[in-house]
């Protein structure tokens, strides 16, 4: 299996995971002790990728209808406001009130429109949850696993980084195959800032986003 196929399953289950496991019962008016959260992870995300599996026919019939799904459900319980920050560094300390919020809102649909036809590609791969790692209290929640894949090879390794803020989990950061999400954009990211400036980045994720109908 290739690496873009390793990735998309990843992907895939990831949202799974973020979209269906860190819902609103993921709340807590304390911090949570990160054995609960694992535990809460694997309850809810199998209970839902149930819902997942008996939807199928339909989201085949209507794959529109996943996009409105991530948007209800996924993007509530992300900070891209930190996202950002992280993946733009230094760039996003010199930036301007007005393109950091630019940047966030096309960012954000940049992700939603390229990460959520993954979850129509997941198929079953069995999901092995690893030892926590940190204190059993913390204020950031590393939550690591492996994907089996359903046709053989090696597993895929993953990790979702939460953090707490106020009386919520928000996710931060993923880590799939070692290839971090916030990293590999900071790199790609750069590039474009140091050859034509951060409006242009911003322009051209606009663009791309428009023309995938964001």
């Amino acid at each position: 299996m290739d690496k873009y196929r390793q990735r998309d399953i990843g992907l895939a289950v990831f949202l799974i995971l973020t979209i269906f496991g860190f819902s609103s019962s993921f709340v807590q008016a304390d911090p949570l002790p990160t054995a609960s959260a694992q535990q809460l992870v694997e309850e809810t995300s199998e209970r839902m990728l149930q819902t997942l599996r008996e939807k199928r026919e339909e989201l085949e019939a209507h794959p529109e209808q996943i996009y409105d799904l991530v948007k209800e459900i996924l993007v509530p319980h992300f900070d891209f406001q930190r996202i950002s920050r992280l993946v733009l560094g230094k760039h996003w300390r010199q930036a301007t009130v007005e393109q950091r919020q630019r940047f966030v809102d096309e960012f954000r649909t940049l992700l939603v429109r390229t990460y959520s036809t993954a979850l129509l590609k997941y198929s079953d791969e069995k999901i092995n949850y690893l030892p926590l790692r940190g204190p059993k209290e913390a204020e950031k929640i590393p939550v690591r696993m492996e994907i089996e894949q359903a046709r053989g090879g090696s597993p895929i390794s993953m990790e979702v980084d939460l953090y707490e803020k106020g009386k919520s989990w928000k996710v931060y950061n993923i880590k799939i195959g070692g290839v971090s999400l916030v990293t590999n954009h900071r790199t790609n990211f750069a590039n474009e800032i140091r050859h034509g400036g951060l409006d242009q980045l911003i322009d051209k994720l606009k663009e791309k986003n428009q023309k995938a109908g964001g």
